[in-house]
């Protein structure tokens, strides 16, 4: 089965960086358009990056310019590097791959805590 393993977060002060890691596993990954989301207490989860089969980009505006999400397809892993980070990005940041064709083919990590403070 489909298996999505994310690493790399952790505690880091403002103005730090972290690497998010996301391994897949049970899946094509070329063909699945990859994406990193965060959910904060009491908010919705919202997306942060994501990042299409041909290593197309997007990100939300308050990342723009900060984080970079990039995938390698011949380890099946998808990163997101957080630079210069603010308190206001502590979320559990999660994994998500969603096939370019089948939407219903959409699959979740389990999440990884990032928290930003001095």
């Amino acid at each position: 089965q489909v298996q999505l393993v994310e690493s790399g977060g952790g505690l880091v002060q403002p103005g730090g960086s972290l690497r998010l890691s996301c391994a897949a596993s049970g899946m094509t990954f070329s063909r699945y358009v990859m994406g990193w989301y965060r959910q904060a207490p009491g908010e919705q989860r919202e997306l942060v990056a994501g990042i299409g089969t041909e290593s197309n980009t997007n990100y939300a505006d308050s990342v723009k310019g900060r984080f970079t999400i990039s995938r390698d397809n011949a380890k099946n892993t998808v990163y997101l590097q957080m630079n210069n980070l603010k308190p206001e990005d502590t979320s559990v940041y999660y994994c998500n791959a969603r096939h370019q064709l089948i939407p219903a083919m959409n699959y979740w990590g389990q999440g990884t805590q990032v928290t930003v403070s001095s």
